[in-house]
């Protein structure tokens, strides 16, 4: 018993420090470039590698192009001459005199000199109204969305087409520039949107009929480039119509534009709509809601919410498929830049690289404005979650 006791008691006696411990040494820094560089960019040897690569590869892209956008180029000139590496005694660069001689054309087309007041005011009413759209707290949102969606289109046509209102009638053949660029794209996100929502609930009905027609609408628009259904709608299409009947050239490019688009996003929607899980429908009918409420009030909303990624990226992808609208004779504003090339006014070494810079350059801005736009869409409703 006494050796028991002794060992319990050695066991459970406290050892206390009588000398003061060393100083840890300082925190590194969690927060700030530093923490964010050493955390994501420099923690391991293969990081640092692929860091340095990295960066040598941006070097190696970002000079040459600040040169050739900003130090080398030319600002000032009337001519081709003003552009020429003889008249400046130096390497030359961008020729930005060129863009701001045909800035017009780009921007109108062959829009009538004296009619470009109704353009102007076309892109400040759509401006206006989609302002207040893209932000959150604006007051009056559902207002400003019948009069963006609803009477806006309706004002545009009116302004742009003319032959009401004392207005002198433009043709659509005269349009091109960035207005062609903004009607085709936006024409397409407007009705690609909620038509896509209409099909990817119909491909999921329980009707067989309407089933079936959705999948065979969708599969067949998706099956076919984009470029063919352009052919067919300005080539083709006239053949299957009677003869009474003439559709626009720019109308019928609007149609097709619209319905490639609203494949695309009836299956960028219907993969949101399989995210719900069953249980929550289930829920909702056994309180008594009927199908379109449940779809309009529980559904939906989070459908949409979960693909805002894959909506914007359609959306992206179809701004930038506007281009190909120059196969079919219509000159948007890549197709204006590129008829511009054929002034020998301006033709210089650089001209074709500067014009191309420049399209670059405001794809990049329009489709950079919608990503960014949908991140900040993103955050704020996953807050609120």
């Amino acid at each position: 018993m006494t050796d028991d006791a002794t060992t319990v008691s050695a066991t459970t006696v406290s050892y206390v420090r009588r000398a003061m411990a060393e100083p840890e040494p300082p925190p590194r820094a969690a927060r700030g470039f530093y923490g964010f560089a050493r955390a994501h960019l420099f923690d391991g040897p293969f990081n640092i590698v692929l860091t340095l690569s990295s960066a040598a590869l941006a070097v190696a892209i970002a000079v040459p192009l600040i040169r050739f956008l900003i130090l080398d180029a030319v600002w000032d000139g009337a001519s081709r001459v003003d552009c020429l590496a003889e008249t400046v005694g130096r390497p030359v660069g961008a020729c930005w005199p060129f863009i701001a001689a045909k800035f017009t054309q780009l921007i109108y087309g062959f829009y009538p000199w004296d009619q470009h007041w109704r353009v102007d005011l076309t892109f400040a009413l759509g401006l206006v109204l989609l302002v207040p759209l893209l932000i959150p707290r604006a007051p009056f949102k559902l207002a400003n969305a019948i009069l963006f969606f609803g009477v806006f289109p309706v004002v545009a046509f009116v302004l742009l087409v003319g032959g009401r209102f004392g207005l002198a009638h433009v043709e659509t053949r005269s349009w091109g520039g960035l207005l062609v660029t903004l009607v085709v794209a936006g024409t397409g996100i407007v009705v690609s949107l909620p038509l896509g929502i209409l099909l990817a609930l119909g491909r999921r009905s329980g009707l067989p009929i309407v089933r079936a027609l959705c999948v065979l609408f969708i599969e067949f628009w998706r099956g076919v480039p984009l470029i063919t259904i352009l052919f067919f709608a300005t080539y083709m299409l006239p053949l299957f119509l009677p003869g009474t009947w003439t559709l626009d050239a720019l109308l019928r490019v609007l149609i097709g534009t619209a319905l490639f688009a609203s494949a695309y996003m009836a299956e960028v929607v219907r993969a949101g709509l399989q995210a719900i899980p069953r249980g929550q429908i289930e829920a909702a009918a056994a309180l008594g809601l009927g199908y379109w409420r449940i779809t309009g009030l529980i559904v939906l909303p989070q459908a949409l919410r979960l693909v805002i990624p894959g909506i914007v990226n359609t959306f992206i992808g179809l701004f930038k498929d506007t281009t190909l609208v120059l196969i079919v004779a219509i000159f948007d504003f890549l197709g204006q830049i590129r008829a511009a090339f054929a002034d020998p006014n301006w033709a210089t070494p650089t001209t074709l690289f500067t014009g191309f810079a420049f399209a670059g350059l405001v794809y990049f801005a329009f489709c950079f404005g919608m990503s960014r736009y949908s991140l900040f869409v993103e955050r704020r409703l996953a807050q609120r979650r």
